[in-house]
């Protein structure tokens, strides 16, 4: 038996069973779970430094960038920024997602003890931490509105 032969005979039965598979199909659709902003943990890590009574400036320029030389030789840094203020740098390092955390952190380690011979004297040792990028998105947000 043809099964072409089947829909050719009945076109009104063909026509109705086209009709419930897209409209089935528009309902299966309208109900498939889309999430604007998947979850995606990226792989990142934020270094803290002080410098007691140091300016911005100094920061930057003492601190901040002798660490972001140093952080940019580490493979896979996707992104780094730094955001320096009285006493204070803070660097964050975003890893691409194939980069372990637990390797890019032994990494930031490293790069943190070469990067110390070129930090000025009195600077607290840099530490770091692994964060979460959505949570830091979510904190940043909720203090600039």
């Amino acid at each position: 038996m043809n099964l072409s032969k089947i829909f050719i005979a009945r076109p009104v039965a063909t026509t109705i069973l086209v009709a419930a598979i897209v409209i089935f199909g528009l309902i299966a659709f309208r109900t498939l779970p889309v999430n604007e902003l998947p979850n995606v943990d990226f792989p990142t890590i934020r270094v803290d430094a002080e410098l007691r009574g140091a300016n911005p400036e100094i920061m930057a320029s003492t601190v901040a960038t002798p660490l972001e030389r140093q952080f940019s030789q580490i493979a896979g840094v996707e992104t780094m920024d730094s955001v320096s203020s009285t006493g204070r740098t803070r660097i964050t390092l975003q890893f691409s997602l194939e980069r372990d955390i637990d390797s890019a952190a032994q990494d930031v380690q490293t790069a943190i003890s070469q990067a110390m011979r070129r930090l000025p004297d009195g600077v607290d040792p840099p530490t770091l931490r692994k964060v979460n990028p959505a949570d830091f998105t979510i904190i940043f947000l909720a203090v600039s509105a």
